[in-house]
């Protein structure tokens, strides 16, 4: 399994940037950040100084959307950092939440988010594509490769990340929610004649470590609330286009009927102020809570459902704690060799 660290780009940048180089030291293979670029810090321009101070880590949006960047404009930013770097990015696609949402606007439609995919993945690959009635390439791109995930929630969205996505991002950790979400976007790949193993799947969540003490573990689950809020404000969109019955898992549905609002200024933040509603059994079942051994367990249990990737959000108060406690006992455990039977 393949490990990833989710990161905002709050300043200072080096503090992104020295988190990333820790990141490599400890064994993640991936950097993700936020794409809000009102509420935090250019992430691109970040990246460039990530891969410049790394050696084989790869960067990527978290996601990004259709909406809030020109699609050739980003399609030429991956471009120009593999071209630069070497190959070492990944675009993941969204329809737009906070990046949006902030400027009042609306998340994109499927069939745009389907339509951005295809043009950045071919500018991104050194491939011609039809934009507007024109035939485009870029002149200068001659080594670049970029995979584009698709993050989805809902029936629509995980049926375009099977058609279309080189990888699934889920984001939470649910064990259900992510059986289920796997097993469709695999229908809908093989739907559509794509092989369903070609398509990576990555499991996003926050992950906090503790001693085991029930204090301890309080701490962590109040550290971790703000995820069941962000994950909330997909879900009620969901809701409110298919209802609460059938369509997804009731696991999914049921925790959001109290919940009042959200407020981007603190999306993402530890400690927000919006995400009461949120119960404690639903921060266990969307996060990683508990000692290095009940980590290593639920990931064990995620790798056998095929979860390729698991991406630690890192917005907490053990931020280096965290990245350390992986790197020397979370990662070994995960990906130990298998030891033949006597």
């Amino acid at each position: 399994m393949e490990f990833g660290v989710v990161l905002q780009t709050n300043p200072p940048a080096w503090r992104t940037v020295a988190l990333s180089k820790r990141a490599e030291e400890y064994g993640f293979d991936m950097v993700w950040t936020f794409d809000s670029h009102l509420l935090w810090m250019e992430p691109y321009v970040i990246y460039s100084q990530i891969l410049a101070e790394t050696h084989t880590i790869k960067v990527g949006p978290f996601v990004t959307n259709p909406a809030t960047r020109d699609w050739t404009v980003t399609a030429s930013v991956f471009a120009t950092l593999n071209e630069m770097y070497g190959n070492r990015t990944v675009c993941g696609m969204g329809r737009g939440d906070s990046a949006v949402r902030v400027l009042n606007g609306k998340p994109s439609t499927i069939k745009e988010m389907r339509e951005a995919t295809h043009v950045i993945r071919e500018l991104a690959n050194c491939r011609s594509v039809d934009i507007n009635g024109s035939t485009l390439q870029f002149p200068w791109a001659s080594r670049s490769e970029l995979e584009v995930w698709i993050a989805a929630y809902g029936p629509l969205a995980l049926k375009a990340a099977g058609e279309v996505g080189d990888g699934f991002i889920l984001q939470l950790a649910d064990l259900d929610i992510a059986e289920w979400m796997i097993a469709t976007v695999r229908k809908a790949a093989a739907a559509a004649g794509r092989d369903p193993e070609s398509v990576t799947f990555c499991v996003a969540a926050p992950a906090y470590v503790t001693d085991g003490t029930p204090e301890a573990r309080a701490h962590a689950l109040d550290q971790c609330r703000w995820f069941g809020g962000m994950v909330g404000n997909h879900v009620a969109d969901i809701v409110e286009k298919y209802g609460d019955q059938g369509t997804v898992p009731q696991a999914l549905t049921d925790y959001i009927k109290g919940r009042e609002g959200y407020d981007y200024n603190e999306h993402g933040r530890a400690g927000n102020t919006h995400t009461a509603f949120v119960p404690d059994e639903i921060v266990e079942r969307f996060c990683l809570i508990g000692t290095v051994e009940e980590q290593v367990s639920k990931l064990e249990k995620l790798k056998s459902l095929g979860v390729d990737q698991f991406a630690v959000y890192l917005q907490h108060d053990a931020q280096d704690e965290t990245l350390a406690t992986y790197g020397t006992k979370v990662i070994p455990a995960v990906n130990a060799p298998v030891t033949a039977k006597q």
